[in-house]
């Protein structure tokens, strides 16, 4: 979906299920007779009402995607009719998938290039076909296969930590610069990155409980 489909998605009207009204496709209900509305098929930056970009301000994402949860509230719903109720679920459901996509950096750099029609695999378990992050994943893992103790644990952590958040970085610039090719290769190494973070704090659990 390019920026062009994405600005019409975020446009359409369809109408209400229940009094034909014309709904805008990312309302929750319908203006004219307020009945809840289904999720529709519109991407996530939609959804929750913000611009289709890499950086986007977590705060406002919290705070568009808690508000608009509240209005869905099991509670509200629970002397309407059955499929308001099951329409309202439908809503709850399609706004958690949105929001724990946006919010995580990888989930959504992957997001946003499947939206540019610049898909990238992060789910592949195979074989690193990049030799430069091949040798450097080799590398890091082999350092934490050597560390000892918590302290050296934690030192390979901070360190890969700041790769990350440099990473994040780079993954911005080249959205920004519209290179998707270096966007996905970024998002493949920040994939592993963040596998060996994870790593990390498992050994590190377990050296601690060894002292």
């Amino acid at each position: 979906m390019n920026a062009s489909a994405i600005s019409a998605s975020a446009a359409a009207v369809v109408p209400c299920w229940s009094c034909k009204g014309p709904v805008a496709a990312r309302a929750l209900f319908c203006s004219v007779c307020g009945a809840v509305q289904g999720p529709g098929t519109i991407d996530h930056y939609t959804r929750l009402g913000m611009a289709p970009s890499f950086d986007i301000d977590l705060e406002e994402l919290q705070k568009q995607y808690f508000g608009f949860q509240r209005r869905l509230h099991p509670d509200r719903f629970a002397s309407k009719s059955p499929k308001e109720r099951a329409l309202s679920q439908s809503q709850a459901t399609a706004l958690n998938e949105a929001h724990e996509t946006l919010k995580d950096p990888l989930k959504r750099a992957a997001y946003l290039l499947a939206l540019r029609g610049h898909p990238v695999d992060l789910t592949a378990c195979g074989t690193i076909n990049d030799r430069e992050l091949l040798m450097e994943q080799m590398e890091k893992r082999e350092a934490l296969a050597e560390a000892e103790t918590p302290e050296q644990v934690a030192k390979l952590a901070m360190e890969n930590e700041s790769e990350v958040i440099a990473c994040q970085c780079h993954i911005s610039a080249a959205f920004n610069a519209d290179n998707l090719d270096e966007a996905a290769h970024l998002s493949i190494r920040l994939k592993y990155l963040v596998k060996l973070a994870e790593e990390a704090r498992s050994k590190k659990s377990r050296v601690t409980r060894k002292i």
